[in-house]
């Protein structure tokens, strides 16, 4: 059974040379993109240990990946926005988020340095949570082994974390196992396992072609609020669609793709709510993945793709229906 905590909100530093004398704090150090099943592990015993010994939990992380400092071209496919990853880790009940400035200067400190200067002098950490195959400092060249020594000298006492494996062991809890299985698949049912959550897009109404409106499908052309945000494979889902700050959950189904029946280009993101008649321009529309129906694919004529629409639809409903 998980223990809960009362907890207060979660306070977040993003310039620890103007922060005040930190509390003595358990800490874990990552990107936590996703904040995914194997992350929460590692987190749920930081809380833990840390109400046992009466620390407070602290989890570090970065505002942006490395190979964005060194790789300027480099274009992400993140599983979480900044703001996503805020509000998860927050939900789990951590104390202190530090999001430091992945720098030049930062990407130069061994592995000891970072503990010495940052860890210990800035933030007071007594306690170090090392995710299994967790690696920090100039170039990741240390390892476990390094950081338990650095731990003693310091006065910082380091463990690890263990792997963490679902679905019989077939899958590793990672990053980029649930990249792969939205990129290449579009399996967002497992990567919902994965996640201990669904995945979800968000994005703002723009204008678009009315091509879904004049087949009876009228579609919300959505542009992703952030361009780093990863786009699951193309296809038709079954989703749910949350509209600005309405609560409400609405049944959709939405299209990744280009449109091949109608020689499109560009890959759009069209979303059909379900018996919603309203206007959307401007609005952010939240979308939560339920299940992949199908490929994209080109048909021989419009008539043909809204007979499968039809189908489509009646396919959404019966799994939204089954899910909610």
């Amino acid at each position: 059974m998980e223990i809960k905590y009362l907890c207060t909100p979660m306070e977040i530093i993003r310039n620890i040379e103007k922060t005040r004398l930190m509390p003595q704090c358990a800490a874990t150090i990552g990107v936590f993109d996703g904040v995914h099943a194997g992350h929460r592990q590692v987190i749920r015993r930081l809380i833990s240990d840390a109400h046992a010994l009466h620390l407070k939990s602290m989890v570090v992380t970065f505002d942006r990946l490395p190979k964005q400092l060194f790789a300027p071209q480099f274009h992400p496919q993140l599983l979480t926005s900044q703001k996503e990853k805020e509000q998860e880790l927050e939900l789990l009940g951590v104390d202190f988020l530090i999001v430091l400035p992945f720098t030049k200067e930062m990407a130069s400190l061994s592995a000891h340095d970072f503990m010495a200067q940052i860890l210990k002098e800035k933030l007071n950490v007594n306690m170090l949570q090392i995710g299994y195959d967790n690696r920090f400092g100039h170039d990741r060249t240390e390892g476990f082994d390094d950081y338990m020594r650095y731990g003693q000298e310091l006065g910082i006492k380091v463990y690890q974390g263990i792997r963490l494996s679902l679905l019989n062991d077939d899958i590793s809890v990672c990053s980029s196992n649930i990249r792969r299985l939205l990129s290449e698949d579009g399996d967002v049912e497992t990567a919902a396992i994965l996640l201990e959550r669904p995945y979800q897009l968000s994005g703002k109404v723009m204008p678009g072609e009315h091509i879904g409106h004049q087949l009876g499908f009228p579609t919300a052309n959505l542009q992703s609020d952030d361009p780093f945000k990863l786009i699951p494979a193309s296809g038709v889902y079954a989703v749910w669609a949350t509209i600005g700050k309405h609560k409400d959950r609405l049944p959709a189904m939405m299209n990744i793709g280009t449109r091949p029946t109608f020689d499109g280009r560009n890959r759009t993101l069209e979303v059909n709510i379900f018996d919603f008649d309203g206007d959307l321009y401007g609005q952010t529309v939240l979308i939560t993945f339920v299940s992949r129906l199908r490929e994209e694919r080109k048909f021989g004529s419009p008539e043909a793709l809204v007979a499968q629409l039809k189908e489509d639809r009646e396919a959404c409903l019966e799994l939204l229906n089954r899910e909610s």
